[in-house]
């Protein structure tokens, strides 16, 4: 059996056995949870922990306690201080915590001299990030794409004791190839991750080449390509549902949703129409190695007429969201080597911040005069925001609007581009 055999039929093994029963072999696993604050900045700190909490959460954990750490530096032997670990000794004996969280990447030594000292497991943010996609991969595709970013991320990890994870049959940071590696070597790794690569790069060509001949079918009608992206838990698919009836799953959940979706919405007009794509939420620090295993996924940002960047307009932290998203978008872009298509910024869940029915009938009024003056055909338009709620279907009608008033203009190009191309056609008389 080749070692790329060899290692699939381990880890999909796992992976399948992981995604269905991950609750069902162990106990659940109680956790204290970690935040430095380098930056003296108290709210943002404890903002960044309510979201550890849920990202915690989502990936089937109980959070028994949770800590702030104020330091001016990382401290090269556990990240924390001494004290500090010391403190947290007495917390896992009083609370019965088996896991510790970190959210900051941990270096290989940092994660081993911890659990050595504290004798639980321990886990950085990238490890949790990937636990979660581990477990909510649905597809051949994107459980290819998790296991590729998990195993890049345990090639780093190889020098760790392997022991502890002899005696752990799953768990948070585990699931996946993590427990199907125990007889592994490098070369065994290197040589799936090739494998991997290549056929993820395979995939992508396909997806292009798909885009590109719908895209081409597409040109010469008023049929708007729109994607979908925003910080995870902004209410993304919610929106999809209720914009093309759809039956995709959300839920109040981060990373509820990782495969992409495509579904026919007819538009505020009803003379043009729009293929939306629901695609995987993005996050602060999402790890380097998911963007690279997820762009066959995320390349139908690039190959979009337009992006709906949903955002959450009652979360404290939006604007660090909105800037998340973008760098993470950038990325993906320059490595294609395409522009970014013009955004929406659809603010979500407004009814949750304007509760006055007076105060939000009055804003999805304005909204829509907005809208309604737009001209997409100036130099420099400026694209309004749209203002909707999901769940409670405000705004809906506005956000139509203004995805017909795109795709009418995609038209109108396409038929002078069409123009410009048949007059070329005749020669000119002298």
């Amino acid at each position: 059996m080749s070692a790329n055999n060899f290692l699939s039929e381990q880890v999909f093994t796992k992976n399948k056995h992981n995604l269905h029963n991950s609750n069902a072999n162990f106990p659940r696993e109680i956790a204290l949870i970690l935040q430095v604050d380098f930056d003296s900045d108290k709210v943002q700190a404890a903002l960044k922990l309510q979201e550890l909490q849920l990202l915690t959460e989502s990936a089937g954990a109980e959070v028994a306690e949770k800590i702030i750490v104020n330091r001016s530096v990382a401290n090269p032997k556990f990240f924390i201080g001494s004290g500090k670990v010391e403190e947290i000794k007495i917390l896992i004996a009083a609370k019965n915590i088996n896991l510790l969280i970190v959210n900051h990447n941990l270096s290989p030594a940092q994660e081993r001299n911890l659990e050595r000292e504290l004798k639980i497991r321990v886990i950085d943010r990238n490890a949790l990030i990937l636990d979660i996609f581990a477990q909510r991969a649905a597809t051949a595709d994107g459980r290819l794409q998790v296991e590729l970013a998990q195993l890049q991320h345990l090639s780093t990890r190889l020098v760790r004791g392997w022991t502890h994870l002899e005696r752990q049959k799953g768990g948070i940071g585990l699931r996946g190839p993590g427990e199907s590696q125990l007889e592994t070597d490098r070369r065994l790794l290197n040589q799936r991750i090739i494998f991997l690569k290549q056929k993820l790069a395979k995939l992508s060509k396909q997806r292009r080449t798909q885009n590109f001949s719908r895209f081409d079918s597409n040109k010469n009608f008023a049929i708007l390509n729109v994607a979908f992206i925003g910080y995870t838990n902004t209410g993304k698919s919610t929106l999809f549902n209720a914009l093309t009836k759809a039956n995709v799953y959300s839920a109040n959940q981060l990373f509820a949703t990782l495969d992409t979706t495509a579904r026919r919405l007819w538009l505020a007009d009803s003379q043009s129409q729009a293929i939306v794509a629901d695609t995987v939420g993005f996050i602060r620090d999402l790890p380097h190695s998911l963007i690279n295993a997820f762009h066959a996924t995320l390349e139908a940002t690039c190959y979009a007429d337009v992006l709906l960047h949903v955002i959450d307009f009652s979360s404290a932290m939006k604007d660090a969201e909105i800037k998340a998203v973008n760098e993470v978008l950038q990325e993906i872009n320059n490595d294609i080597g395409s522009q970014i298509p013009p955004q929406i910024l659809v603010f979500n869940k407004i009814d949750l911040a304007i509760s006055n029915e007076r105060d939000l009938q009055e804003k999805l009024s304005q909204n829509f005069e907005n809208i309604q003056n737009v001209n997409l055909d100036a130099l420099d338009p400026l694209i309004p925001n749209v203002y909707v709620s999901a769940k409670q279907k405000l705004g809906l009608e506005n956000l139509k609007l203004l995805l017909a008033k795109f795709a009418l203009q995609k038209m109108r190009k396409n038929n002078k581009n069409s123009e410009n191309d048949e007059n070329a056609d005749f020669p000119r008389e002298i």
